[in-house]
């Protein structure tokens, strides 16, 4: 039966039934008692019955309860909040007041609800899903995100508005602004959290929440719910109702829909081995993950001049260049799509048959959100890993976390090669045999039958065809190196101990936690988003020794000091700096350290081998509305 996914699209059934605890799915959408003029609008898109994840979220959301909701993306999460929220706001219970609607004389927008999203793509889905639900209740939704003129978005708000679907940064900056007052807020969402947090926006959301009503009504949804997750929900939520949906695809005889496979190869082959895997795998639709944005870039660069339809997609792009590749992945007339983890973020698209790991991520989470782009509405996909021998242990981190493990595939040869390329031709020959177009080439094939046998003939203009197809190193065998056995961690180095603010000692890091990079049981003093947050900082010992790091502690380089010119006196905070470098510089939270910000300027450890990146990066992007001197610290 067709269901409601993310963004508002039919697809079939993609996870197991989870155990039913809220309405029976007997009598669909109505058995929930949504206002008759929702029910017309779900009618009327196709759909029937509801996920798991709405059968268990919808019930407690609309009595008004808080929710704590482990989804993972594409099990309709979004329809999950969307329809009780629209049903409090035009349908609101006895006893509450209806939402004031028009314009208001001070300009600000006074929204009922808000709904914070770590990505802009994301914000522009969720906000669209929205207005087609809401279409017939006359609901205004704005979405409200970075990249975007701000006065259009003032322009929304002064207008009034019923829901605004905002990224946390630039909610921060309406709020400072005065046009976004949330004393009215009724209900707050916070989607995909664990991504908001790895993006280095735990401070702005701490004051979001701040500038609501205290007795509002809060749901948190997140792939994973981990200790940071759980400290949040104690914090902000009130005896909160639990959901847990299970990100693992399955048909009805539980054969799993995606194929992970992996590929050992060395590093200089990483390049021919990704083009010779695409080159045979022939995707309909391939989302590339890379690391930084010249890393994109390049591999974009290079399968387009390799034939594949490619572009590349990150946060260097203005909003416009963005949009037209985007609807080009979707229509079809782009088959390859290489872009960075915080660019891919939020992307719903249906068509995507091949999700390719240029590099093993290492965070595990990360490889269940990247590989979750493929096998959706029923369909089969593919998830391929690029590792190199090395990486063994990160592999084993992957499987542990999946509970699955990956196929380690044999690299396509040249024979392979040259024999998915005979096929194409086979394939393309038949097709043209039917075509009645064909007597106009009869004067070219005619005079040479006197000469030559006609089969001759066939075969050398096969041959041409061949050798127009053919690149430069197709020749070339690559060879699969065998796995190494994880080697002893080496020790993270201990940098100078420095004060996270001054006028204090920065005491012994935080481990990561299991919530993601840069966040451990003690990120966050007090168990919110505190200043305390400290991104990534190394786990150290006692002075002078250091203590074995984390998978993705860096075991290669050091740590390396940067200069940022600018400090309290403008507002700036850790997590406008962690923002920046993951966003800007495409640099996971991992990878930054220990934070300190003075008066007039600020300083970042970051592991070295991305520490000029980073000042690149930086050197180009505004923070907090200012560009600011960026260097490494002398």
């Amino acid at each position: 039966m067709p269901r409601i996914s993310d963004n508002g699209r039919v697809t079939t059934p993609q996870i197991p039934d989870a155990p039913e605890t809220g309405a029976p799915v007997a009598d669909g959408f109505a058995a929930f008692g949504l206002d008759p003029r929702l029910l017309t609008a779900i009618a009327a898109l196709g759909y029937e019955e509801p996920t798991p994840i709405q059968r268990e979220a919808i019930p407690p959301l609309l009595t008004g309860r808080d929710l704590l909701a482990e989804a993972p993306t594409g099990t309709g999460k979004t329809a999950a909040f969307a329809l009780p929220c629209l049903q409090r706001i035009h349908a609101p219970a006895e006893g509450v007041a209806p939402v004031e609607r028009g314009p208001r004389p001070d300009g600000a927008g006074r929204p009922a609800g808000l709904i914070l999203v770590p990505t802009r793509e994301l914000a522009m889905q969720v906000a669209e899903a929205i207005h087609r639900y809401g279409r017939d209740l006359g609901t205004r939704v704005l979405p409200v995100y970075g990249g975007q003129p701000i006065g259009q978005q003032l322009g929304g708000l002064r207008r009034g508005v019923d829901i605004v679907v905002a990224t946390p940064g630039r909610a921060v900056d309406h709020i400072k602004r005065g046009s976004l007052q949330l004393g009215g807020v009724r209900f707050v969402i916070l989607d995909e959290a664990d991504e908001m947090l790895d993006m280095g926006f735990a401070e702005d959301l701490d004051l979001i929440l701040a500038e609501t009503p205290a007795d509002r009504q809060t749901a948190l949804f997140s792939a994973t719910i981990s200790p940071i997750i759980t400290k949040i929900a104690r914090r902000h939520l009130r005896e909160p109702a639990r959901v847990k949906v299970h990100a693992e695809k399955s048909t009805a005889d539980g054969v799993a829909l995606v194929r992970q496979l992996a590929y050992v190869v060395r590093r200089t082959d990483k390049l021919a081995a990704l083009c010779r895997i695409l080159d045979v795998e022939d995707p309909a639709a391939a989302l590339v993950f890379g690391r930084t944005r010249g890393e994109v870039d390049d591999l974009a660069e290079t399968l387009s001049a390799r034939g594949h339809d490619a572009a590349a997609l990150h946060g260097g792009l203005a909003q416009e260049g963005r949009d037209r590749i985007m609807t080009r992945f979707r229509d079809g007339s782009l088959n390859v799509l290489v872009a960075t983890d915080v660019a891919a973020r939020g992307l719903d698209i249906e068509r995507v048959s091949h999700v390719v790991n240029f590099d093993v991520p290492s965070n595990p989470d990360a490889y269940v959100h990247r590989i979750g782009r493929t096998g959706r509405a029923g369909r089969e996909g593919v998830a391929i890993t690029l590792v190199e021998p090395r990486e063994h242990r990160l592999l084993r981190n992957i499987e542990a976390a999946t509970r699955q493990r990956l196929e380690i595939a044999r690299l396509p040869t040249v024979a392979d090669l040259r024999e998915h390329r005979a096929e194409l031709v086979r394939g393309n020959l038949r097709e043209a045999l039917t075509d009645e177009n064909l007597d106009r080439f009869r004067g070219v094939i005619e005079p040479l039958t006197d000469e030559f046998d006609m089969v001759d003939i066939a075969l050398a203009a096969v041959s041409l065809i061949e050798g127009a197809s053919t690149q430069a190193g197709d020749e070339r065998e690559i060879t699969s190196p065998p796995l190494v056995a994880a080697l002893p961690p080496r020790p993270v180095p201990v940098g100078r101990p420095m004060p996270f603010r001054p006028g204090g000692p920065m005491q012994g890091g935080p481990r990561p936690g299991p919530g993601g990079p840069g966040f451990g049981p003690n990120a966050g003093q007090g168990g919110g988003f505190g200043p305390g947050f400290r991104p990534g900082q190394p786990p150290r010992g006692p002075v002078g020794q250091s203590i074995p790091g984390p998978a993705w502690a860096g075991a290669d380089s050091g740590w390396a000091r940067l200069f940022v010119g600018g400090g309290r006196r403008l507002g700036l905070r850790p997590g406008d700096l962690v923002g920046a470098i993951t966003n800007e510089a495409q640099v996971p939270g991992s990878m930054v350290g220990a934070i300190r910000i003075d008066d007039a300027f600020s300083l970042v450890d970051v592991q070295e081998g991305v520490a000029e990146a980073v000042v690149q990066a930086l050197r180009g992007a505004t923070i907090r509305g200012r560009k600011l001197a960026v260097r490494r610290d002398g």
